[in-house]
């Protein structure tokens, strides 16, 4: 994550981990995209992500965003 800050970029992960360094040890960070993707679609989180990227790009920095199939949520980063 220090890099990521560093290097302004946003982390992509699926680990529920960042979550808790983000909301309860206040680790810095430019911007966090959950991914969560039951097993049956898996198949769409490249296409996903990229077009949320493509759309969303400003609105991803500095905040927490999961997404989910169909859903995106944004919430500040404390």
């Amino acid at each position: 994550m220090e890099r990521a800050l560093q290097e302004e970029r946003i982390m992509v992960t699926e680990d529920k981990d960042f979550g808790q360094l983000v909301y309860a040890n206040r680790q810095a960070t430019g911007g966090v995209l959950f991914l969560r993707f039951p097993a049956k679609a898996r198949t769409s989180i490249a296409k996903t992500v990229v077009d949320i990227v493509r759309r969303r790009r400003e609105r991803l920095k500095g905040k927490f965003t999961v997404v989910q199939p169909g859903r995106v949520r944004f919430s500040r980063i404390p």
